[in-house]
């Protein structure tokens, strides 16, 4: 068990591993951080509209304070409490993808504290589709922020299993809930101008966005923006991640056993440990897990084989891409 610091006060806690939707909800509201499954990976929640909570979520997982936080709802007339200039655009989206694994980015009320969202007059919302996630957030009766459930930096955790090798004893709660379907982090959809904004991209690609919305176009990438998942390097294992096209073989003097390889095809070099994925779903799917048995395994090197930035491998590319630079 593994406490952390805020304000100079050592926080550690017993955390509480459980089944009950209504216990794990009963810590939240008492102040505490609570960790809870959804449909793309478990997140770390605590009340957005309480600061000294919130707090506790960057404390916990070492996420550096410029770094907002997606709040999560459970009804759509919650939208209006939390969020203001509302567009047309925006309402279509929701109502086409909530509850899903789409986070949408607004105008904030002022209940919103300024911390949740890193200082930016901005919010980005969302409403998991997942049942227990919807069952939780409604017991709760609040919003909840949440990011994904890991140290920064790491693979975000799929199963709650791996939220309790990065968080026990750091979180008041761990809701125990099911494998996470999706296995990456939600879109993200700019909606505070004229056109929707593709800015993180996900399970909902930017080819089934432009057929709701054909306006819709893609961020340019930019380190330094204010979104989640965008400013920083993280998404890595420990090991160093090398990208390949697929049947082409890294240069024998860069491989350092043990070598891991994840990929649609089979690699064309000897490996320690591998994954072989029948389609970039699947690829998506099984990666952060994948990089999570990586540690575990001790590999120094994992090559990830490039698949086209369209559909959903512009998200696979994106959280690889970002995995790679982590240790440049």
């Amino acid at each position: 068990m593994e406490g952390y610091t805020v304000n100079g006060q050592t926080v550690e806690y017993q955390t509480l591993i459980t089944d009950s939707v209504d216990e794990a909800a009963e810590r939240l509201r008492l102040g505490q951080t609570v960790i809870f499954p959804t449909e793309t990976v478990y997140g770390l929640g605590a009340d957005a509209t309480n600061p000294a909570a919130v707090l506790e979520i960057y404390e916990a997982k070492q996420r550096p304070a410029d770094n907002p936080l997606i709040v999560h709802i459970h009804d759509l007339a919650q939208v209006e409490e939390l969020a203001h200039r509302v567009p047309a655009y925006a309402y279509k989206l929701m109502e086409h993808y909530f509850p899903g694994p789409l986070t949408i980015l607004l105008h904030k009320q002022p209940v919103i504290p300024d911390i949740t969202t890193a200082g930016s007059p901005l919010v980005c919302l969302r409403m998991p589709s997942l049942p227990i996630s919807l069952e939780f957030l409604k017991a709760c009766n609040l919003p909840v922020a949440a990011p994904s459930a890991n140290i920064s930096g790491r693979p975000s955790p799929t199963r709650w299993q791996d939220c309790l090798e990065d968080m026990d004893g750091r979180v008041g709660a761990i809701l125990r809930g099911p494998e996470a379907t999706h296995g990456l982090e939600s879109t993200i959809v700019d909606c505070t101008g004229a056109n929707p904004v593709l800015m993180r991209p996900g399970i909902i690609t930017l080819e089934e966005l432009a057929q709701l919305i054909p306006g819709i176009t893609a961020h340019i990438p930019n380190k330094t923006i204010a979104l989640p998942g965008m400013k920083y390097r993280h998404y890595a294992p420990r090991a160093r991640v090398f990208m390949l096209e697929g049947g082409s073989q890294p240069p024998t003097d860069l491989l350092e056993p043990p070598v891991a390889y994840i990929g649609l095809e089979p690699p064309v070099f000897e490996t320690d440990f591998q994954l072989i994925l029948d389609s970039p779903i699947q690829y998506a799917h099984e990666l952060f897990a994948f990089m999570r048995e990586c540690d575990r395994k001790g590999m120094l090197q994992v090559y990830a084989q490039r698949l086209p930035e369209k559909g959903i491998g512009r998200a696979l590319m994106n959280r690889l891409n970002k995995a790679a630079e982590a240790h440049l």
